[in-house]
């Protein structure tokens, strides 16, 4: 009886022991899962007061992208090969967890000070970078330091603050791989984006708001003419809380969110009641170009759905262009050339934007569907600090021509560039020495003086 009383005992010591494993561990990866993470941290914040504690969060959120081309099972194993590789460098000061599906945290205390952490996201990294070299997909790194001697302190918003840090620099495991440390500059600047995003939603969806998307235009002149041959369109951002907003933090934070579909959309319709009040001004011969962004083109309906506002605003194709960054032909080529095709072949005037400086494979640029190559202004600012006969600005000008392309040059705002750009046969220019971008009544004005001053 006795005999069987111990056994009893130890079975049932075995279950616990089992059931604690399982409460406090990942089943797939075998390491600490988040409920123990957050025990753990409540624990030691509260009796390791003196202690350095940190967090050093890898974010491989993109690894979703292998679970849709390769299945789920590939992507788990990968993640435990991961798990595998990251636990060689556990010690005793240094403990690992999977907190989320597709991201672990190292929980380190008792360290020297911050050269150590970043010295060991390095292994990290190294560790890492073979297998998503080979994969072809990045993450991210980030470090929260926790502030000893706090007395209350909210587990879940550490954690919340360092899933922050991980995703502010997604391009590791590449060539350029940056840590981010948590601290109240990156706390502001996430503050401040997220006030972005509202501000976009809000006009987005129409929903009654003081903030205001609104648009400029930089007049592009005709080298051959002198004559204004038509405007670029500019979105701009001005709202309540932050004032005017740059078009080069807005549209980022537009394409990640997704909202530059419907921002997007209210650019294009903009632009076309500019072109109307053209027309009701006699200037029914300007065209007025609009920059795309990948995620609309790779819409599937958004030829037709441009074609509609279009109709229903009585606008000629003729009179329209569209602005597409020459970097976006390297996530999808054939469809994005297809998708231009469709809108050159309805009378649309489609330019490459910053030609030189992002896909440039010359094989590829022969097959563009393109009607323009708008140059990179980093081309035409070398024009001032290099020798004209050793620039490569006349070969690129050349390069568009023999590709069957126009040409249009960004940046111009010195005499003697376009001096250069006139004497290699560049088409046409935009920059400060022509004009800044301007209000529509400035631009209807600058059109009047332009033409008064021909007549």
């Amino acid at each position: 009886a006795l005999e069987g009383i111990v056994l009893d005992i130890s079975d049932r010591k075995a279950i616990e022991d089992t059931l604690k494993y399982n409460s406090e561990h990942d089943r797939w990866t075998g390491l600490y899962n988040r409920e123990y993470l957050v025990s753990l941290l409540e624990k030691d914040i509260e009796l390791k007061k003196e202690s350095k504690k940190a967090l050093i969060g890898i974010n491989l959120s993109t690894i979703q992208l292998l679970t849709v081309n390769y299945g789920f099972q590939y992507s788990q194993n990968l993640l435990k090969k991961v798990a595998d590789d990251l636990s060689e460098h556990c010690t005793a000061n240094c403990l690992l967890f999977r907190p989320r599906e597709h991201s672990f945290i190292f929980y380190l205390f008792d360290y020297k000070d911050r050269k150590e952490l970043i010295a060991f996201s390095d292994v990290i990294i190294k560790t890492l970078e073979p297998l998503f070299i080979t994969e072809r997909i990045g993450g991210g790194i980030g470090i929260l330091e926790i502030e000893p001697n706090e007395k209350e302190v909210d587990v879940e918003l550490l954690l919340r603050r360092l899933l922050i840090a991980s995703e502010r620099f997604m391009n590791l495991f590449g060539k350029d791989s940056k840590i981010c440390f948590y601290d109240e500059e990156l706390e502001t600047l996430v503050n401040r984006e997220r006030d972005i995003v509202e501000a976009l939603n809000a006009i987005a969806f129409d929903d009654h708001t003081n903030d205001d998307l609104f648009l400029q235009f930089q007049p592009v002149m005709d080298l051959r003419t002198g004559s204004i041959f038509g405007f670029e369109a500019l979105a701009r951002l001005r709202t309540t809380k932050l004032g005017l907003v740059s078009p080069l933090e807005f549209i980022p934070i537009a394409d990640k969110t997704k909202l530059i579909l419907p921002i997007g959309e209210k650019v294009i319709v903009k632009a076309f009641r500019f072109l109307n009040k053209l027309k009701e001004h006699g200037y029914d011969g300007i065209k007025v170009s609009i920059n795309i962004s990948i995620i609309q083109l790779l819409k599937p309906d958004f030829p037709n759905r441009l074609f509609e506002i279009m109709n229903e605003m009585q606008i000629n194709p003729k009179n329209v262009g569209l602005e597409i960054t020459e970097s976006v032909f390297a996530a999808d080529f054939d469809n994005i050339n297809s998708a231009i095709e469709k809108l050159r072949d309805a009378g649309l005037h489609i330019a490459i934007d910053d030609f030189g400086t992002g896909y440039s494979s010359l094989s590829r640029e022969s097959g563009l569907k393109a009607d323009c190559m708008k140059i990179d202004k980093y081309f035409v600012d070398i024009l001032m600090s290099t020798n004209p006969n050793r620039a490569i600005t006349s070969d690129i000008i050349s390069i568009a021509h023999k590709l069957g392309h126009s040409t249009i040059a960004e940046g111009v705002g010195h005499e003697i560039q376009l001096q250069y750009l006139r004497e290699f046969d560049c088409d046409r220019i935009q920059g400060f020495l022509i004009s800044k971008p301007l209000d529509e009544e400035d631009a209807l004005e600058f059109l009047n003086s332009a033409k008064n001053i021909q007549e």
